[in-house]
């Protein structure tokens, strides 16, 4: 029998670990910016086009590397992080494992350039698919510069999973945010299609956080700090009225290394509890120092889980961190026992005596006389003692006699009807049957969030947000439908924070397709208009709402933009679960429902309707 296991090739090898160390543009931004920093660089450039699908170069100002180094970086597992295994659990750089370069030059062309300090010439490398098609000196700036073109030009299946540009853009923002937060003493700019997004100057924390994020950002953020013999925690957290319905800018750092760990986000939403409504959340920067044995980096391959010796402690003394840090400023609720100055009395002066408020009221005033100069007993007339409100004087028999009309209507109510009252009911008698039937095929909904209509064949069960969105969906396909819109009385402004600039610049032009009107600045959105379907809803809520169900729907795969906006919006115009329609609205729904494109699924493709015959009924009480 021939022996069936061989050796793959190394062009083969380095295919298959790239697909664990590079999954996408932000993953080769993620490896290269992180040697340059590990190369002690103090200026990182990295320009960026197509989202990072057509290329990612990143260019610093760091120690450089030998024509011998340069060559060997491209070897796998070569790194000059590591020498023995213990190292492994010291770590205090990034890329320490040796396989960036070569999986990125496995899927990628690659074309390095890097100089010595000490040097005259540098060296330039040319790398397309493992392959190295030229070598040779060249005159270059110190440090290194790398630029990689086409991901994933030798291998289609993984470029067609790659999202739309803007997507991939984003993703690319992502990873640069998590970089730069973690190093402010490093100077960034990034570039994007040739515009340059960010030019970040070195600084300390707060001072990166406000210029990634906007300066609405520096009255937001509670400092914390607590140190302990387990862990040193320090960072920023955000105030809780600025809590949104997202996830985004939530940041961990250990050792100054991004990494994601719900167990610990549930230790600051838990600091937070009865701070904000439920469901919301805040954004937090949390710096982690730790013994670097304390700590498994390599747990996963692109290194955003870390395992943690002691991870209940450090739970309990990041929960306490941040509820002082809210205390301390404020902001928690607290207990106050002072009195409040403003309902003190000013102290009397000396020989004064308080004065005991006279009332003066005409005992014999009653509303229920009519006359204008009647004078009463204290010589006025009716219209001066009720300040002219009232043409009318004291009665005795008045006040007797109202009470004995309101006593005769309630005995009327109880025992008797009058004859008008009488024929009525008896007209209502001779059609009960006929009513209660018309009553039964009323439309009826069931905990806010399902209705209920009969059929011939038995009824039909329908999820109101489900058939909303369908209804929603259909009309924004409608071009004579999609461009209606009101103008709102004021226009009301929406804060954006400065990396969404570009996101609504994206979205802006297909909004204004559905019905909105909208003029964006830097660091807000103007309000103009919106859809007619929007009703009384909230505008700055709604558009909260079309960007959070946006974000969601960019992971289905082939969808464009303007796709992707229709479902968004009509998902947040929908009526959702938990709201109360009246009979008409119901019918509406019902009936728009069956006329549209496809009543039995929403656009989601999630199922709209669901049937229980009379079979199916009798079944159950057999």
């Amino acid at each position: 029998m021939s022996e069936v296991i061989k050796l793959l090739p190394d062009h083969i090898a380095n295919q298959i670990a790239a697909g664990e160390v590079v999954q996408r543009p932000a993953s080769v931004l993620k490896e290269l910016v992180e040697n340059s920093i590990d190369a002690g660089s103090s200026l990182i450039q990295i320009h960026v086009k197509d989202g990072g699908k057509t290329l990612v170069h990143v260019i610093d100002n760091g120690c450089g590397m030998s024509e011998v180094d340069a060559r060997m970086s491209f070897e796998r597992h070569a790194t000059s992080k590591i020498k023995k295994a213990d190292d492994l659990f010291e770590l205090s750089t990034k890329g320490f494992r040796g396989e960036a370069l070569a999986s990125i030059a496995a899927i990628a062309h690659v074309t390095l350039k890097t100089r010595l300090h000490d040097e005259e010439l540098g060296t330039e490398i040319i790398n397309e698919g493992s392959k190295i098609t030229q070598q040779e000196p060249t005159s270059c700036q110190a440090g290194t510069s790398i630029a990689v073109k086409n991901l994933f030009f030798n291998v289609p299946a993984r470029r067609n999973f790659l999202g739309q540009n803007n997507t991939e853009y984003r993703k690319v923002l992502d990873e640069f945010h998590r970089i730069a937060l973690a190093h402010p003493d490093v100077e960034f700019i990034l570039q994007h299609n040739g515009d340059e997004i960010y030019n970040l100057k070195k600084s300390n924390l707060r001072q990166r956080i406000v210029q990634i994020f906007g300066k609405n950002y520096n009255q937001r953020l509670v400092p914390i700090n607590e140190e302990t013999d387990i862990v040193k925690i320090t960072g920023y957290v955000v105030k809780p009225e600025y809590a949104k319905n997202s996830k985004d800018q939530t940041f961990f750092f250990v050792n100054n290394r991004f990494f994601k760990d719900r167990y610990f986000h549930h230790a600051v939403m838990n600091a937070y509890e009865g701070l904000i409504p439920s469901g919301k959340h805040v954004s937090y920067f949390l710096f982690f120092d730790v013994p670097t044995k304390s700590i498994d980096v390599n747990v996963h391959p692109t290194k955003t889980e870390i395992k943690f010796e002691e991870n209940r402690p450090i739970y309990a003394i990041l929960r306490s961190s941040v509820k002082q840090g809210l205390g301390q400023y404020n902001i928690a609720p607290t207990i106050d026992f002072d009195p409040e100055l403003g309902f003190n009395p000013p102290p009397l002066k000396k020989g004064e005596t308080v004065a005991v408020p006279e009332v003066k009221f005409n005992p014999d005033y009653n509303p229920f006389k009519s006359t204008e100069n009647t004078p009463s007993k204290s010589g006025t007339t009716g219209a001066i003692s009720s300040k002219g409100f009232s043409k009318l004087v004291p009665d005795q028999d008045a006040w007797e006699n109202f009470y004995g009309d309101a006593k005769e209507e309630e005995e009327n109510q109880v025992t008797g009807f009058d004859e008008e009252t009488e024929d009525s009911l008896t007209i209502t008698s001779e059609f009960e049957e006929k009513e209660v039937a018309v009553e039964r095929k009323q439309p009826i909904q069931i905990n806010a969030k399902y209705i209920l209509s009969a059929v011939k064949s038995g009824f039909i069960l329908i999820d109101q947000y489900r058939a909303h969105f369908r209804i929603r969906y259909d009309e924004m396909t409608e071009s004579e439908v999609s461009v209606k819109s009101q103008k709102l009385l004021f226009p009301e402004y929406l804060e954006i924070d400065k990396f969404e600039t570009s996101f609504w610049l994206e979205i802006i032009p297909e909004l204004e397709k559905i019905g909105f009107e909208l003029k964006q600045t830097e660091e807000q959105l103007e309000i103009i208009a919106v859809p007619i379907a929007a009703g009384l809803k909230n505008p700055k809520k709604l558009l909260e709402e079309i960007a959070l169900e946006y974000h969601q729907s960019e992971q289905i795969e082939n969808t464009g933009v303007e796709e992707m906006i229709r479902l968004s919006a009509a998902s947040a115009l929908a009526r959702k679960g938990g709201e109360l329609l009246t009979t008409e609205e119901m019918n509406y729904v019902i009936d728009t429902l069956f006329a549209s494109s496809s009543p039995q699924i929403a656009p989601n493709g999630k199922k709209i309707i669901e049937t229980i015959t009379l079979e199916e009924i009798a079944k159950r009480f057999s």
